[in-house]
């Protein structure tokens, strides 16, 4: 793995933030050309794209903190500024108050946003999970043997008995490292669901006319995508054999079938594919 790409004096380049950073790229040149599909500024990609990153960074973090609390105690600011642990449901979370505050801001509507934000955020996302692989943050899976498992030894987490775990007869997390141990490589599991995903909700796109229907899709989608891959996952199970984040997932399917099924009971609407603002219309 290669944490770390490039070294000139004290500047530092490392790759997960350099994945990150084609993340959001990637994001708003997505968006932005959903943008000029729908007759609204360009300028508005890149402020939801902003603003959405910011606040999704914060949120991303906060979940890790929440989830190592007693970590964090002991040392925050090891946490607090560590080039590690973001949380991928934080960062949802943190973007969507984003979204929602921007898209307020230039008078366009919510799902509206949702909708030419869903795909991009897909993308963004598998950028992350590439800088993950790459600079190997700890988001690998169980041991395994199969012939594309992976070993992780220039890790920025460290490839130790401490990253490296199993699961023990009573679903428990405990160490599975040993010589020449390969663990799931779940980041290429969940980039190559997520630019599935992509391909097929940017294929339907323009054949949907119901506001919203796109960002419902991407919830039962993507939740169902990470549901699975956690399955080969390090993280703890806390109820029922499921992880934290397998929960999360399916309440993101059962919120997301539930909006879906309620719009095949609307007539299609036209509106979000016009300017929904002065303020948002291409002068």
């Amino acid at each position: 793995m290669f944490p770390i790409l490039l070294k000139l004096g004290p500047i530092t380049l490392y790759s997960y933030g350099l994945m990150m950073a084609l993340g959001f790229v990637a994001a708003d040149l997505i968006i932005a050309s959903e943008c000029r599909r729908r007759g609204i500024t360009t300028e508005y990609a890149s402020s939801l794209v902003l603003w959405a990153a910011l606040s999704g960074l914060v949120g991303a973090r906060l979940w890790d903190i929440w989830d190592n609390f007693p970590i964090y105690m002991r040392h925050p600011w090891s946490i607090v500024f560590s080039g590690a642990g973001f949380v991928w449901y934080g960062g949802f979370v943190g973007g969507a108050v984003a979204v929602y505050l921007v898209a307020r801001r230039y008078g366009v509507g919510f799902l509206t946003t949702a909708d030419m934000a869903a795909p991009a955020v897909l993308i963004g996302h598998a950028f992350g999970r590439m800088g993950c692989l790459l600079s190997g943050d700890g988001d690998w899976g169980l041991p395994t043997k199969m012939p594309w498992g992976m070993a992780y030894p220039n890790a920025i987490v460290g490839w130790n008995a401490d990253t490296v775990l199993k699961l023990n007869a009573k679903g428990q997390l405990v160490s599975g490292y040993f010589p020449g141990v390969r663990v799931h490589p779940t980041p290429i599991y969940e980039a190559v669901l997520y630019v599935a995903i992509f391909a097929f909700l940017w294929s339907t796109r323009k054949r949907t006319s119901v506001e919203g229907r796109i960002f419902y899709l991407f919830l039962i989608l993507a939740g169902a995508a990470r549901f699975l891959v956690e399955f080969w996952r390090i993280n703890p199970r806390v109820l029922w054999g499921m992880t934290e984040y397998q929960l999360f997932s399916i309440l993101m399917m059962v919120v997301g079938t539930g909006a879906y099924l309620f719009t095949l009971n609307r007539e299609p609407e036209m509106a979000s594919s016009k300017p929904t603002s002065k303020e948002a219309i291409r002068a």
